[in-house]
């Protein structure tokens, strides 16, 4: 476990940071809704999940919370207990909503160009508020942040470079037009972290 040079800016209350987990899974949740109403995918784990789920039986949020698990490990080991557990949970609630939102929710029609925009969009920002509360999705948000934290790497950087492999297994399972219209969101997507998470503002824990 590691000590970090600077804290975070400021401290929020176990409430604050279960509204904003709750939020940040939400709005990714969200932007995978549009993300499959326009048969498109995404980067990171949550790529992968898609991935899996257009060419398999299995459904997004069970494919995401299993892929995610051998994770939590660096995650103890280096980062933390809390930062572990927030994350777990923001897992979870996101598998959960994300099985729960096709039930009472359905998008239809969407351009693959606005699908992308909005899907980076708002996973990008939900991203965003699960760092903020010492939280994020796991998979490679985890490592990525820790190499921010102790190399000063920054995560959106290492995130991109991730989806590039994503995105390299998505050219020879979908269609062009697809994997192209993908890798705009993602870029998107990565591009809000990039700018808006900054070691020097906020890190993943004291």
């Amino acid at each position: 476990m590691f000590l970090l040079s600077k804290p975070p800016a400021d401290r929020h209350s176990a409430l604050e940071d279960a509204q904003g987990i709750l939020v940040g899974a939400t709005l990714v949740a969200l932007s995978i809704q549009f993300l499959t109403a326009s048969n498109l995918m995404t980067g990171q784990i949550a790529g992968l999940a898609l991935l899996g789920s257009y060419v398999s039986d299995w459904s997004f949020g069970l494919i995401f919370f299993v892929l995610n698990l051998p994770f939590y490990i660096l995650g103890y080991t280096q980062i933390g207990l809390t930062f572990t557990l927030k994350t777990f949970g923001a897992v979870g609630v996101l598998s959960i909503i994300s099985e729960l939102f096709p039930l009472v929710l359905t998008v239809d029609t969407v351009h693959p160009g606005l699908g992308a925009a909005l899907g980076g969009i708002l996973a990008g920002v939900g991203l965003i508020s699960l760092f903020r509360h010492g939280a994020t999705l796991g998979g490679v948000g985890i490592v990525a942040l820790w190499l921010q934290d102790t190399r000063g790497i920054q995560a959106g950087n290492t995130q991109l470079a991730f989806d590039l492999l994503v995105f390299g297994a998505a050219f020879l399972i979908l269609p062009l037009d697809v994997t192209l219209w993908s890798l705009f969101g993602a870029v998107i997507l990565n591009m809000i972290i990039t700018v808006n998470h900054r070691r020097d503002r906020y890190v993943a824990r004291s």
